[in-house]
């Protein structure tokens, strides 16, 4: 290894210590084989350019016979570690190699200014592991996620790393990635509004928490209605801002249709890029003022965050929303904004 390459590095939520030859994700120990992990060193060190398979069988295996089977398995056991089996981090590119895209170290230049919270996991009713995150001390006030999320690079994002600093100064912050988001499982059966409703209620009780506040913005919020309704004795206030109860899938109107079709098509096509048509109309639906360098920023949150196509699998369960019922329902006091 180059004496110039640091012998611990960062990229997306990994942390890959080369003297100690450990992969660790957030705080937990990742296990590879000792083969599959030189691999990931030679790929993080040679991140940003295409690496043939001649070479790195001469880099790992010293240049000594080893099947295709052999490389491709290690490829694939570094992939399954990382989550990155739609091959986000390790691309592979026909006919040449493969490519390490994320810069090493990418998330120590912009370091977290609250390092300092404390993240855990806990399981569904189904199985799926959700992360959550707890920031303050007083009062504890639950933000259900919206559409993307990430524990941790959210703290990059200024629209939102403000929020949060504000909030957790003054109460128990306490968040989660949903499921197929960030640091939560990434791959999940089901992606539908009950299963919203499940995993907020398996995050409040692996806390043990009895009382407590919601915060419900945008997709969070009928999340967070529903579960004050079925929950008031437990919900002291509920906090609103952004709030639908009905999808556009259950809009009597043809011209929602048709935008959330076309929408879903931009988002195919453009997530997590930041010179696509629908990183442009997400901007101008959602962040009409955003400059240049918070777009970038949002662009990156979304690759972070989740693939495209569990995007639109959030999405397209967001539009079958229908919480109409229940808001005669709500008793919990409430604050409505918009």
């Amino acid at each position: 290894m180059s004496t110039a390459f640091p012998s611990v590095v960062r990229f997306d939520v990994y942390t890959l210590d080369v003297q100690r030859c450990s992969l660790r994700r957030g705080d937990d120990p990742i296990e590879l084989r000792p083969k599959a992990f030189d691999v990931l060193r030679y790929f993080v060190e040679n991140w940003g350019r295409v690496i043939g398979k001649d070479e790195l069988i001469k880099a790992v295996w010293s240049g000594l016979s080893v099947t295709d089977d052999a490389l491709v398995q290690c490829v694939r056991d570094v992939r399954r570690a990382l989550c990155d089996e739609d091959q986000r981090i390790i691309k592979t590119v026909p006919r040449r190699g493969y490519l390490f895209s994320l810069e090493p170290s990418q998330l120590a230049k912009h370091p977290s200014t609250r390092s300092d919270q404390n993240i855990q996991f806990c399981r569904t009713k189904d199985g799926v592991k959700l992360a959550m995150a707890s920031l303050g001390q007083g009062l504890p006030l639950v933000r259900p996620p919206t559409w993307f999320n990430h524990l941790e690079y959210d703290w990059h994002v200024q629209f939102r790393s403000a929020l949060y600093h504000f909030l957790a100064d003054h109460f128990r912050l306490i968040r989660y990635d949903g499921r197929g988001n960030g640091l939560s499982d990434r791959y999940v059966p089901e992606i539908s509004f009950a299963t919203f409703e499940h995993d907020l209620e398996a995050v409040v009780d692996a806390l043990r928490l009895q009382r407590y506040a919601l915060l419900g913005i945008s997709q969070g919020a009928p999340i967070a209605i529903a579960h004050a309704v079925r929950y008031p004795e437990r919900v002291s206030k509920l906090v609103l801002n952004g709030a639908f109860a009905l999808g556009s899938n259950k809009r009597d109107s043809a011209k929602d249709h048709e935008t959330a079709q076309a929408y879903l098509t931009l988002m195919r096509h453009g997530w997590g890029d930041e010179h696509s048509a629908f990183l442009r109309t997400f901007s101008m639906l959602y962040f009409p003022s955003a400059s240049a360098e918070e777009l970038k920023a949002s662009a990156e949150l979304q690759r972070m965050a989740m693939s495209g196509d569990t995007a639109v699998r959030l999405r397209m369960a967001s539009a079958d929303i229908d919480i109409v019922d229940l808001l005669p329902k709500v008793s919990t006091p409430t604050l409505v904004l918009h």
